[in-house]
């Protein structure tokens, strides 16, 4: 395990005492022009434009099926529910994620080393990559609540101590991602401006933001403002489907009031010449299961 670098200038500037807008300082997609990988520079240069990148089918429909499977055994063991890597709906008390899914199961250790997803992170990064954040989200039918509008990348510079915009999130379907049942929502666009975000970081706010999000949350005239430039995508597709997401996309997630399932498994990718320090505005860093301080490359 490496340490954490010494602390450097903060480009993006947040959770002071009113809302600010800074252009994005760095680039989108970090690699040479031409530089091989699996997206084509077609693909490369609309992740560039829009922010992100859909994947028809990343994995197969049987592997959808060995995932799910592990999905559902992880959700129901009564160990992994007491875990504090686990969180639960406010309401129905139900897991709502599991982070470190990487470290907890050998099938999902497999996945992050898996090519497709590799490959695709060093081509978007131009470097090699450790995993920065992973987990598996549960969205049952009936009722399980959304993610409200946000950049995760406002939240781990904030709280974790990304220096950069060097980070790439994957986002794979294990279930059919309807236009009803809570799925993702981007503003295409947004990840070329940086909203800093209005208020004090409280200790321990992750306790509290993993099932509400609350520190950090953009306000209703930015978002308007946002929407109103940007407009708002939402990603539908079969189980085995992916969106690669730029980290300061603006992005959420509505609740799920249908019948039907919607779970993925989420994996963020960052630069191991991005290596986390300590926090720009939170008076201590979040735990390791959450913003990993482990910068070993995936190999």
């Amino acid at each position: 395990m490496t340490t954490a670098p010494e602390r450097t200038a903060d480009l993006y500037p947040t959770r002071g005492a009113t809302e600010v807008t800074t252009p994005r300082q760095d680039p989108v997609v970090w690699s040479e022009p031409g530089a091989p990988g699996p997206f084509s520079t077609d693909e490369l240069a609309g992740f560039e434009r829009d922010g992100f990148a859909a994947v028809d089918q990343l994995i197969t429909p049987e592997e959808v099926l060995a995932y799910r499977a592990e999905l559902d055994r992880l959700v129901t063991d009564p160990d992994i529910r007491a875990d504090e890597r686990s969180i639960v709906e406010p309401s129905s008390q139900e897991i709502r994620s599991v982070f470190e899914v990487h470290k907890i199961s050998e099938k999902f250790a497999g996945l992050v080393r898996d090519p497709r997803l590799l490959d695709r992170a060093r081509q978007i990064l131009g470097s090699e990559v450790y995993v920065h954040q992973s987990r598996i989200n549960v969205k049952p039918g009936f009722g399980a609540s959304g993610f409200y509008w946000h950049s995760d990348f406002e939240t781990w510079h904030a709280e974790d101590g990304l220096p950069r915009m060097r980070t790439v999130s994957v986002s794979i379907a294990l279930t059919e991602n309807f236009d009803t049942n809570g799925g993702l929502m981007i503003m295409p666009g947004s990840h070329l401006s940086f909203l800093g975000c209005a208020g004090e970081t409280p200790k321990d706010n992750y306790k509290k933001s993993l099932q509400m999000q609350d520190a950090g949350t953009p306000s209703d005239e930015a978002l308007t403002g946002f929407a109103d430039r940007h407009g708002i995508k939402l990603f539908t597709g079969r189980a085995g489907s992916a969106t690669w997401f730029d980290c300061n996309c603006m992005h959420g997630s509505g609740d799920n009031i249908t019948p039907y399932p919607r779970s993925n498994v989420f994996i963020v990718f960052n630069s191991v010449e991005n290596a986390a320090v300590e926090p720009f505005a939170a008076p201590v860093r979040r735990p390791e299961f959450i913003g990993a301080r482990d910068f070993t490359p995936v190999s």
